[in-house]
C-alpha cells in the first residue's frame, strides 16, 4: 500500500530539515493520490526536477519513485518553473516542494526509477 502524499510530503520535509536543508511546501495537492514534484533550487538560478516515475513501473506500483523531468539536471530555474506550470494546468491537484541546496542534494537516491 502505497503512502498518502500527505505523509510523505510531511516526512520528506522533515527529512530535509534534519540534513540542515531549507525545503518548503510551495504547493499542496491532493492529501491521498496528489502527484508529488520536488525542484532542488541550487541557489545559483539553476534547478534540478523530479517528479513521478510512470506508473506501469513495477517497483512504482508500492513504492513512490522519481525520475528527472528535466533534460539537463540542473537547467535554468524558469524552465523548472515552466514545466510545473504546465503539470498544474494539467493536474491542479499536485504537490511542489521546494529545496534550496547550493550543492544539490535533494535525497531521492533510494526512490529514484533505473
Amino acid at each position: 500500500m502505497r503512502l498518502k502524499s500527505e505523509i510523505w510530503v510531511k516526512a520528506y520535509l522533515r527529512r530535509c530539515q534534519h540534513e540542515g536543508v531549507a525545503a518548503v511546501l510551495v504547493r499542496r495537492g491532493d492529501v491521498d493520490a496528489g502527484a508529488i514534484y520536488i525542484k532542488v533550487c541550487r541557489l545559483d538560478g539553476t534547478a534540478a526536477l523530479f517528479g513521478p516515475a510512470p506508473a506501469g513501473l513495477k517497483e512504482a506500483r508500492e513504492d513512490r519513485r522519481w525520475q528527472a523531468c528535466l533534460e539537463r539536471q540542473p537547467a535554468a530555474e524558469i524552465e523548472a518553473d515552466a514545466y510545473l506550470e504546465r503539470q498544474i494546468e494539467f493536474d491542479p491537484d499536485i504537490w511542489i516542494v521546494a529545496v534550496e541546496d547550493r550543492l544539490g542534494r535533494h535525497f531521492l537516491e533510494d526512490w529514484l526509477a533505473q
